[in-house]
């Protein structure tokens, strides 16, 4: 999910901030959204955001 989906989702990013316990400034820092927030959101959202899944190297 992109930062602004996520933003889009919540209706602002103080509402994106307060579900995730974070601040707004928190939030205004990310250039994309976290992987582990990521899935925090895919489970506050009961799936309507999913998690990208990240290719893991080995």
């Amino acid at each position: 999910m992109t930062k602004s989906q996520a933003i889009q989702h919540f209706g602002s990013i103080s509402v994106l901030a307060k579900a995730l316990g974070v601040t707004y400034e928190a939030i205004r820092q990310w250039d994309e959204v976290p992987e582990l927030r990521q899935y925090q959101i895919e489970r506050i959202t009961r799936g309507a955001l999913k998690a990208k899944q990240q290719s893991g190297a080995a």
